[in-house]
């Protein structure tokens, strides 16, 4: 394989990756007041998405490919809220253990590397393409 196949590869498997972690990070926003319909039950639990090198004998180079989901085992937040199905005795409901900072803020890291990737594959286009005009003329 060509070093611009390999470049596209590898920046391919990135976009793969970071596109995945962003449905994972959106999942969990959405379901950041999803708590449990019984006393009880638990609610949602925070979900991050694991990463890992694998080697690529046709490249020579490793690719990321996405994991297990893994889950954070992190406290659930606790509120007060009587009037809650889920409510306990003494009027606390458990809510997800997901922080909307948090998340945002890995929303962003994933947009970057996402655009990162996509600059590389955008990069190395503009280049083959260059060099098949440099070879054509």
């Amino acid at each position: 394989m060509s070093d611009f196949g390999a470049s596209l590869k590898i920046a391919a498997s990135g976009l793969h990756a970071q596109s995945s972690r962003m449905r994972v990070i959106a999942e969990n926003l959405a379901n950041v007041d999803s708590a449990g319909k019984t006393p009880g039950e638990e609610p949602y639990r925070r979900r991050v998405p694991t990463f890992d090198a694998v080697y690529d004998r046709e490249i020579g180079a490793y690719n990321v490919e996405v994991g297990k989901l893994t889950y954070d085992m992190s406290d659930f937040e606790k509120r007060f809220d009587p009037g809650h199905p889920a409510a306990d005795a003494d009027g606390y409901v458990l809510f997800p253990n997901v922080d909307p900072l948090i998340e945002l803020a890995d929303m962003r890291e994933a947009q970057r590397t996402y655009e990162a990737n996509l600059n590389v594959v955008t990069s190395t286009r503009q280049m083959y393409g260059t060099t098949l005009d440099i070879l054509r003329g």
